[in-house]
């Protein structure tokens, strides 16, 4: 059944603003996107009025989930503070701003709302400082060595802006819903997936601003039937922003693995999100050098394009665990283009070997710190 625009209006138009106006006629809606029966859009308020249309946008949603046709429908509360404006007390959703990691156990902070998915043992996070150094490939491939040492294990493609999961895993189709209108993961190589890339078209832009990625993930942590799991692996997007504390704030975190590359630049970066992550108390579990070198396949010379050893002597440097090099070369490349990812698709080869150790060394710190 296909949704259309005027189906969401009317539906909105039955839900009242804290004055009592409805809510198409409070002027705070953006552009309402329908795809394929998925709905986004977001209501935006200044931020002094922000606690008050938490409840609004509770209704929005559920409104809009009760339209027949919608498979699944995401409403952030944008809330901004007008210039000159004091800065307003946190509530539900935040601007950016106000996301500053706090310390932890007291009454205010961001770490006190954190809760546990059902059914899952641990969350880790696959993060970089910046793009480009290969962490989507990582993370699945990871991912899959998790799934070899025995274990039940998740994957979500948390990168909004970039959703890569997708390619990688050669997944096509939309997740269905459960009785209870959550989606149920998408099975592919013995893993449960979870993509925002499954939800919208491969080149669709996401102009999306921060409070809807934040709603975005909270929703893929949340309205998701993971089952059980022993590990849920989280494919990060770059940097030390928005979805980086909106999952730390929202699950506790077993751990962070950090990628990066050899060379300066890349490590630069890599410093900032171990940084990040020391300090909202999530343990590194360690730092993978991707493209590490690179071996001719046909005279069989090592080059280090990128320099080499420096993930290592950087993880020396601040005192956590090296886990692994992983070597620039073609068969990862054209695996993870083909949807077939190197460890399903050589499991015997040597690169499927180097992410099964690397994944060993992390089910071995989980299980040190009694996660699994």
């Amino acid at each position: 059944m296909s949704v259309t625009q005027q189906q969401i209006r009317d539906s909105l138009a039955k839900v009242a603003t804290p004055r009592g106006v409805p809510l198409m006629q409070a002027d705070v809606l953006s552009e309402i996107a329908v795809t394929d029966g998925k709905v986004y859009f977001s209501i935006n308020v200044d931020a002094a009025e922000a606690r008050a249309w938490e409840s609004v946008r509770a209704a929005a949603e559920a409104a809009v989930r009760a339209v027949p046709g919608v498979v699944s429908a995401l409403v952030a509360l944008t809330a901004e503070r007008k210039p000159g404006a004091p800065q307003p007390q946190r509530t539900g959703v935040a601007p950016a701003s106000a996301h500053r990691p706090a310390p932890t156990g007291g009454a205010q902070s961001p770490m006190s709302k954190q809760a546990e998915i059902p059914g899952v043992r641990a969350v880790i996070a696959v993060a970089s400082g910046k793009g480009g150094v290969g962490k989507s490939t990582t993370a699945l491939n990871l991912a899959l060595g998790l799934r070899d040492q025995g274990l039940r294990v998740g994957l979500l493609d948390a990168d909004i802006y970039g959703p890569s999961v997708p390619r990688l895993t050669g997944i096509h189709q939309k997740p269905e819903l459960d009785e209870s209108r959550r989606m149920i993961p998408i099975k592919r190589f013995g893993l449960s997936v979870m993509s925002i890339g499954f939800l919208v078209d491969e080149e669709a832009p996401m102009i999306w601003r921060g409070p809807m990625v934040m709603s975005a993930i909270t929703q893929m942590l949340r309205d998701v039937d993971w089952g059980q799991l022993d590990v849920l692996v989280v494919d990060m997007p770059p940097g030390t922003g928005d979805a980086q504390l909106t999952l730390a704030q929202n699950v506790p975190l077993k751990g962070a693995v950090i990628v990066s590359t050899p060379q300066d630049l890349a490590l630069i970066d890599a410093r900032r999100g171990l940084a990040m992550f020391t300090k909202v108390d999530v343990p590194v579990l360690g730092i993978i050098e991707n493209m590490s070198y690179f071996m001719c396949p046909h005279c069989g010379t090592r080059s280090d394009i990128f320099g080499h050893g420096g993930a290592a002597h950087e993880a020396e440097r601040l005192g956590v665990p090296f886990l692994g090099e992983v070597p620039l070369h073609m068969e990862i490349r054209a695996s993870s283009d083909a949807g077939t990812p190197v460890v399903e698709s050589e499991p015997n080869g040597p690169h499927a070997a180097i992410y099964r150790t690397i994944a060993g060394k992390v089910r071995d710190r989980l299980k040190a710190a009694a996660a699994i």
